[in-house]
């Protein structure tokens, strides 16, 4: 099977819808949405019916005959052109050639919807200070919508699979026709009465014709007035009702209502979940984190402590004893080899310790005599001996 590239296909559908006969002069009636006019000067606008809508485009260049008033969302036109594909996107859309209006009830309509939504923002009634902000978790939501259709299905299978916990309360609305505003009025507020957490009100797709009672001014003042927070989801998204812009918060359609009003419990749970174990993570991080510094505190503390101080200083006391007992002995011992080693030296020069073997000291008047020379006959002479004194006279 040959591959083709995203190019080459959206290429190769170009060419099939420019050479379709009828597609490319082509004339489609239906109501204007999503109307945009773009800085380059073209148009970008789509056109819808009650089941589908259509992109369209009307280029700079064809305008100045093809287009004889300015284009609004909400207008009945009739638009001529070609479809063909725009390849970047892979979107096909309708290129206008030109644009005719219809004038029938429904441009009355719209006529009266611009009149009231300029009326109602002047009194600021869709100012956004006002916004109630909306629970983002309810227990109890209040459903105004009518009691059989796909709005209410959707709404209650959306319900049913994001949060089965959550309790809905139905008040079952007319939504289109004669009285139809009047009982989404009285819905809302029975509703607001009860104390819920929020209120949806709604009603799937249709013309501007099907979708009026939520464009009726009572519609917007009971919104106003409700202290319950409001999500308005009417129609598709391209449709915009003066119930919208007086709502807390706009959705693009009833299902999209359900989804902004009632929060995922499986998503609820996950976060708690994950903030439980980052908090049990970051519980665990701080308590050893303490433990340790506990610990370190405590070291700090023994050692630092009178009893460990005390017996460091005893311990090295006793060491410095020892050691003085040491040097003492050591310095005792030292002196007494000195003073054994001088008193021989000493016993060594001293007259008496000669004075042995016959030998004797001999003095005359207290002096040593030292020769003959010394004496003469009849001097008294002392002779000191090792065991005593002998008196002697010279002769």
């Amino acid at each position: 099977m040959k591959e083709y590239t995203v190019s080459a296909l959206n290429n190769y559908i170009k060419r099939m819808l420019d050479n379709d006969l009828v597609l490319r002069n082509i004339v489609v009636a239906g109501e204007v949405s999503n109307c945009t006019y773009h800085g380059s000067g073209h148009i970008y606008f789509t056109i819808k019916d009650t089941a589908s809508a259509l992109s369209c485009m009307m280029y700079k260049s064809k305008r100045e005959n093809g287009l004889k008033f300015k284009l609004e969302t909400g207008m009945q036109v009739v638009v001529s052109g070609n479809v063909s594909v725009f390849e970047r996107d892979g979107r096909y859309q309708l290129y206008a050639n030109s644009i005719k209006a219809v004038v029938d009830e429904k441009g009355k309509l719209y006529e009266e919807y611009e009149k009231l939504k300029v009326k109602l923002y002047e009194e600021g009634l869709f100012d956004f200070e006002i916004k109630k902000p909306i629970p983002a978790h309810p227990k109890a939501v209040g459903i105004v919508t009518a009691p059989t259709g796909a709005a209410i299905q959707d709404i209650i299978n959306i319900s049913k699979r994001r949060n089965p916990y959550v309790q809905l309360y139905l008040y079952p609305a007319k939504v289109q026709g004669d009285g139809a505003a009047a009982t989404i009025v009285k819905g809302i507020e029975a509703l607001d009465k009860m104390g819920l957490d929020t209120i949806i009100i709604g009603r799937g797709g249709g013309s501007i014709e099907d979708l009026w009672a939520f464009n009726e001014e009572i519609v917007a003042r009971a919104i106003y007035a409700a202290k319950t927070p409001i999500i308005s989801g009417t129609g598709h998204e391209v449709d915009n009702t003066i119930a919208d812009y007086a709502a807390d918060l706009r959705a693009p359609t009833p299902s999209a209502a359900a989804e902004l009003a009632i929060d995922n419990v499986v998503d609820t749970i996950n976060k708690v979940n994950n903030l439980n174990d980052s908090i049990r993570r970051g519980f665990m991080f701080r308590y050893n984190e303490i433990k340790y510094r506990y610990s370190d505190l405590r070291n700090n503390l023994e050692r630092l402590k009178p009893e460990a101080t005390l017996r460091s200083k005893q311990f090295d006391l006793e060491k410095l004893t020892d050691r003085l007992h040491q040097l003492m002995s050591d310095k005792l011992s030292k002196t007494k080899h000195r003073l054994t080693v001088d008193i021989e030296r000493l016993n060594g020069l001293s007259p008496t310790a000669k004075l042995i073997n016959g030998f004797g000291y001999i003095s005359h008047d207290g002096n040593p005599v030292m020769g003959v020379a010394d004496v003469k006959s009849g001097d008294k002479l002392e002779i000191i001996m090792h065991d005593g004194t002998v008196s002697a006279t010279v002769e």
